[in-house]
């Protein structure tokens, strides 16, 4: 480890929490980060590093040392959600009605910038280059796609990434080889019948009918059409049908998600629910409309990158800073820098009861303990460090 990283970022700790706080206080949502890329570009100029402005928000820059090498990529999100913050008794809450750092990404963005400091002043220990980014639109599946399609991983090795994390105490850094997190699907289907008056039952076609006959069926694809060894998740969040009381509907509408880590049973999955809602359609004489959307990809760990993350906390945070918990079926776009290169994505804990950030993601209440902020910004630094200066990889 190089403790010189260790020793800068104590040493600046209360600034990356003071960044994180203003970040916090001035969210923005998804492609709307026009204020907090200005931020993050003036301190970018406050340093004397170029950078290069993403379109239509996100930041990018470079630190290359004075020796050559590979490029590791370091990512941190930077987009809130349209939550109205009801954490009253903080000093740095939002200042946007509706919108919220509910997920992190003000912590991030901090951590990664901290790492980025640590990093110039031990830019002679550097072999080869790190490269940061700073992506939109992470919360709208968009931000790493638009990322990618605009160059940011030409010339790239690995790419590491971290994400707070409330299930964890705080300090707790997960990185386990292999899925990590979810491919994450979205779907819609409508069914459409023939209306008619409630008392003339035989003069219609039932949406409604049509509509619980597949909810009542379509879990049966989990349980019967994909392998059991293969975790996948179909949820049903949103049911609408019907005008009034004694009106038979005439279309009913239903959406969702689904959640899988193997290809084959996300292909399943989507190919056997679109043949149970045409079946279930033209069983009762109606018609449907069904739309699926492959939003995220999953995160897939490469095996050594996962392990580098794990020797690095053990050695920077002690043997018992490594926890190894399952994947989870959430999301993340971190998935699209790993269909190119190899990295790891690495979770580090936040949950603090006697601090209150014990409430989960997305939760108009979440906050986040900044005791973790130094793990999060070292494991960063230290990464990018080890991967670069390994004599093979």
């Amino acid at each position: 480890m190089n403790q010189t990283i260790k020793q800068f970022i104590e040493e600046h700790e209360a600034e990356m929490i003071e960044m994180r706080r203003y970040l916090h206080q001035h969210p923005e949502l998804s492609l709307e980060e026009f204020e907090t890329t200005r931020y993050i570009a003036s301190k970018l100029d406050e340093l004397g590093l170029e950078y290069r402005l993403m379109d239509p928000t996100g930041v990018m820059t470079e630190i290359k040392g004075p020796q050559p090498g590979k490029t590791v990529l370091l990512r941190a999100d930077m987009d809130a959600l349209s939550i109205n913050e009801l954490n009253d008794h903080l000093e740095y809450k939002s200042t946007k009605e509706g919108k919220m750092h509910a997920c992190g990404h003000d912590a991030h963005v901090s951590m990664l910038m901290m790492a980025l400091r640590a990093l110039l002043a031990e830019k002679d220990q550097i072999r080869g280059t790190v490269r940061f980014i700073f992506q939109p639109a992470e919360e709208i599946a968009k931000g790493a796609k638009l990322m990618v399609q605009q160059g940011v991983l030409e010339g790239v090795d690995n790419a590491f990434g971290i994400h707070i994390w409330a299930v964890d105490e705080t300090g707790l850094v997960n990185c386990e080889p292999g899925p990590s997190f979810a491919a994450t699907d979205r779907f819609q289907v409508h069914f459409q019948g023939s209306g008619g008056h409630a008392a003339q039952p035989h003069m219609t076609k039932d949406a409604v009918v049509m509509v619980s006959q597949y909810i009542a069926h379509v879990q049966t694809i989990i349980s019967r059409a994909t392998d059991p060894m293969e975790a996948a998740v179909l949820t049903i969040g949103k049911v609408g049908a019907g005008d009034r009381f004694n009106i038979i509907a005439e279309n009913a509408k239903i959406e969702g998600t689904v959640r899988t880590f193997d290809a084959a049973t996300r292909d399943i999955v989507e190919t056997e629910m679109k043949r149970y809602a045409e079946r279930t359609a033209a069983m009762y004489r109606g018609k449907v409309n069904f739309e699926y959307e492959r939003l995220l990809d999953p995160v897939i760990n490469e095996k050594r990158s996962a392990e580098l993350v794990q020797s690095i906390s053990k050695a920077a945070f002690g043997e018992t800073s490594v926890g190894h918990l399952p994947p989870t079926m959430g999301g993340e776009d971190f998935g699209e820098y790993n269909n190119y290169i190899p990295g790891a994505f690495a979770t580090v804990g936040t949950r603090n009861g006697a601090k209150g950030s014990d409430f989960p993601h997305h939760h108009a209440r979440f906050n986040v303990d900044e005791e973790s902020l130094k793990v999060g910004a070292e494991l960063y630094a230290q990464y990018a460090l080890a991967y670069l200066n390994q004599d093979e990889f």
